[in-house]
């Protein structure tokens, strides 16, 4: 009889922590105001113009520094990085798709030598990137903070990949150019649909 009681309570104990914690957990409505009634909206310059779409890479970054010309570098390398990670994993996307859509032996190897060849492309193509804002605020404590955004075709890189695709003879047998340009500019064009 002590048995059975016992279960009774753990099992009514486990109950009301059960609804305890699902009643806790309960997500306020999103109503698209900030938890704290307090915060303020920040607009941080240049970001706009560091949003890709379906013609460029883009990508913005900032930095402070004590001298005003290594802030602007710090903040130029700093938005060519995110450029890099960016591009890379949409082309990654893409080589992904055109290997899978397209048949021929070998994928896995031919997928690794293409990956390398177009890391060299994106290395290569950021050294023509174009700054499309840049502005610099000195701050109160004498520090400079610059905001940057910087963009690189995407007709530019796609040149690029075709181009190096075309001077390596192995690469070369198993490309399809129309179709990776096709898979390239169908990624390109649901990168800008996706933006918020």
């Amino acid at each position: 009889m002590k048995t059975t009681t016992l279960i009774k309570n753990v099992l009514l104990i486990g109950f009301v922590s059960t609804a305890m914690i699902f009643t806790s957990c309960k997500r306020e409505k999103d109503t698209g105001k900030p938890a704290n009634e307090d915060a303020e909206l920040m607009s941080i310059p240049c970001q706009s113009e560091g949003r890709s779409d379906s013609e460029f890479f883009r990508a913005d970054a900032s930095a402070t520094s004590q001298d005003m010309n290594l802030s602007r570098e710090k903040a130029l390398t700093a938005s060519k990085q995110r450029l890099a990670g960016f591009i890379e994993t949409k082309i990654k996307s893409v080589t992904d798709r055109y290997v899978n859509e397209t048949e021929f032996g070998e994928n896995s190897q031919f997928e690794s030598k293409f990956e390398n060849l177009t890391r060299e492309v994106v290395k290569q193509k950021l050294v023509d990137v174009a700054v499309t804002c840049e502005e610099t605020y000195k701050e109160t404590n004498n520090k400079f903070t610059t905001y940057l955004a910087i963009e690189v075709n995407k007709d530019a890189m796609l040149n690029g990949i075709n181009n190096s695709l075309t001077q390596n003879q192995k690469l070369q047998v198993d490309y399809d150019k129309q179709k990776f340009e096709e898979i390239f500019n169908e990624e390109m064009e649901q990168m800008e649909e996706d933006r918020p």
